[in-house]
């Protein structure tokens, strides 16, 4: 919690102000007792009906007083909380969306879920009761010792023995709870990761007839988890009973020693009233305090979590002083461009060396595993080159500030993922100043134009999260429009046509060529039928370049190629 104390900062008047009223609220908890001693000792033993009426009147206007200010510490302490778990989730958000997929890597889908939700849940609440309760029980405990003493000294060396004991169980229960609830949070990731799994992949789960296996994952990570709460739980179950039992024995012995004190004439019966309200002051404030010491080390692993989020800087940055004089439109150099992924032992990329200009297709082919994919996506900076450089338009990615590279490139991933939606919406996220007509115009080239309209609400047909309602082919040829709605400079289609049919891709690409003229293409593919009308095509084996040439050439000089080719003859009418 210590380390979240800084994004208090926007509500510090509010907290002086919670401060102030909590302090008035003490005040008058602590001045009761005494105004009651004195009914007691002042008015009902001498029979003053003027005395309990005044002190009377007076005790009602401070326990007004003092209810009141509770009632508004307790409305801005938790407005104050709210605000803190509004405040953390933006930060988080926004830390998280300037991640680089190292970033993502590194943390997990999973547990980034949970920060933003359950562990900023867990401060939220302990927010409030912090400052309802761990502010509020000290200044009771103390004034309570203090008005205690001024009652009777004697009687105060026992409640301080009782205390003792009190403080000393509580740290032995603390002791044993902190490590606990750590492995509470790190187990409710692991669920989290196990459900999103099971959801995420219900049709492999189904098409495999794994329910079973699923099932005892699930039945696994929940037991688990179960059987640490069961252990927070008993021995939380063990504390508040032994507690109140200090509590109450620690009455009846205030009680019985006061009586004698009484008895011998050395103690007034309103002052032993008002010592036993001190002391339940004090016990209750102990017992609040109890409670704040088993909420806050959960808040504690909680706040270290989300802290190492909100520290946690992207490696991909912008330089400090960005280059924009781009000398060229849409030309995409790579010189001697070696690369290896975080923690792999040997580089997937090797002394890769191409150029791609305006108004040509390039295409890369190559087997399953030799770094096509990674090709596509250094060029955006998802991950930085570790030897070589990328140039685009005459200047290193790395030395360019990222929207600026971004806004010339419109990118088709390889897993199209759409956003739930209308279709418009989704094709208008390349372009969101972009017209109705765009938007059409878009959806057509990329022969989308002719399913959505088949929809009843046509454009307007909303489709569910991750496109879970269209085929594998639909959810392409919407990424391909929402990339052509951009109108970029650089188009990167990551084996962007895997999902449509021969003649759908043929279609995509025909209509690609008057709409990309001026544009640089680059194409990733795993069908020789896709590339083989490509100016260049890009031949890689193994993470470094085997051939580069046209197709023909290719069929001449390339063996990689020509074994590419010859697998898929069958298939494919290639000349």
């Amino acid at each position: 919690m210590i380390k979240l104390t800084k994004y208090l900062k926007p509500f510090k008047l509010q907290i002086a102000f919670i401060l102030s009223l909590i302090f008035l609220q003490t005040i008058g908890d602590l001045f009761l007792p005494t105004l009651m001693a004195g009914i007691i000792n002042e008015g009902v033993m001498k029979g003053d009906t003027g005395f309990i009426i005044e002190t009377g009147a007076i005790m009602m206007a401070v326990a007004f007083l003092s209810g009141i200010s509770a009632i508004i510490a307790a409305y801005l302490s938790a407005k104050v909380s709210v605000g803190l778990g509004t405040h953390l989730r933006e930060l988080l958000f926004e830390n998280v969306e300037s991640f680089s997929l190292e970033e993502f890597d590194h943390f997990g889908t999973s547990t980034l879920i949970t920060r933003n939700t359950n562990d900023i849940n867990q401060i939220q609440h302990v927010a409030v009761m912090v400052m309802r309760m761990m502010i509020s029980a000290p200044m009771m405990a103390v004034g309570g010792v203090i008005m205690a003493i001024s009652r009777d000294v004697p009687l105060t060396g026992m409640l301080g023995i009782a205390i003792f004991l009190l403080a000393c169980f509580i740290f032995i229960v603390s002791r044993k709870v902190i490590p606990l609830f750590t492995q509470v949070q790190r187990k409710v990731d692991k669920l989290n990761l196990v459900t999103r799994e099971k959801l995420t992949g219900v049709r492999v789960i189904r098409a495999f007839d794994t329910i079973k296996m699923e099932e005892k994952r699930f039945e696994d990570a929940n037991v688990d988890l179960t059987g640490t709460y069961i252990k927070v739980n008993r021995i939380m179950a063990f504390m508040m009973p032994s507690i109140m039992l200090i509590m109450n024995l620690s009455s009846v012995t205030i009680l019985w020693l006061g009586s004698h004190r009484i008895a011998g004439g050395n103690m007034n019966i309103g002052d032993l009233s008002a010592f036993t309200q001190y002391a339940m002051h004090i016990m209750m404030s102990m017992l609040m305090l109890s409670m704040m010491f088993v909420m806050v080390p959960r808040a504690q692993a909680a706040a270290n979590r989300i802290n190492e989020v909100l520290e946690a800087r992207p490696r991909i940055t912008d330089p400090a002083k960005a280059e924009n004089y781009f000398k060229k439109h849409g030309c995409v150099e790579f010189d001697d461009v070696s690369f290896c992924y975080p923690g792999a032992e040997n580089p997937v990329l090797e002394y890769i060396s191409f150029s791609a200009n305006p108004g040509e297709v390039t295409a890369i082919i190559g087997s399953t595993g030799s770094g096509k994919s990674t090709i596509v996506n250094l060029i955006p900076r998802f991950y930085d080159v570790t030897s070589g450089k990328i140039l685009i338009d005459g200047v290193d990615v790395k030395a360019a500030a990222l929207t600026d590279i971004r806004d010339k490139i419109g990118f088709v991933p390889q897993k199209a993922v759409l956003f739930s939606g209308s279709v418009r919406d989704n094709i208008a996220v390349g372009n969101p100043l972009a017209s109705f007509e765009d938007i059409k115009k878009a959806a057509a080239i990329s022969q989308a134009a002719e399913f959505i309209e088949d929809f009843e609400d046509g454009y307007d047909h909303m489709i569910t999260q991750g496109g879970s309602n269209l085929s594998g082919g639909q959810k392409q040829r919407l990424s391909i429009a929402r990339a052509l709605v951009k109108k970029p400079e650089v188009y990167l289609f990551d084996d962007s046509f895997s999902a449509l049919d021969f003649k759908t891709d043929f279609k995509v690409r025909q209509a690609l060529k008057m709409e990309t003229k001026d544009a640089t293409v680059i194409i990733i593919a795993q069908r020789v039928g896709t590339v083989m009308d490509a100016d260049r095509i890009i031949v890689l084996d193994k993470g470094k370049i085997a051939g580069i040439g046209k197709h023909d050439e290719l069929l001449k000089k390339c063996s990689v190629y020509q074994e590419i080719v010859s697998s898929q003859l069958e298939k494919e009418e290639v000349s």
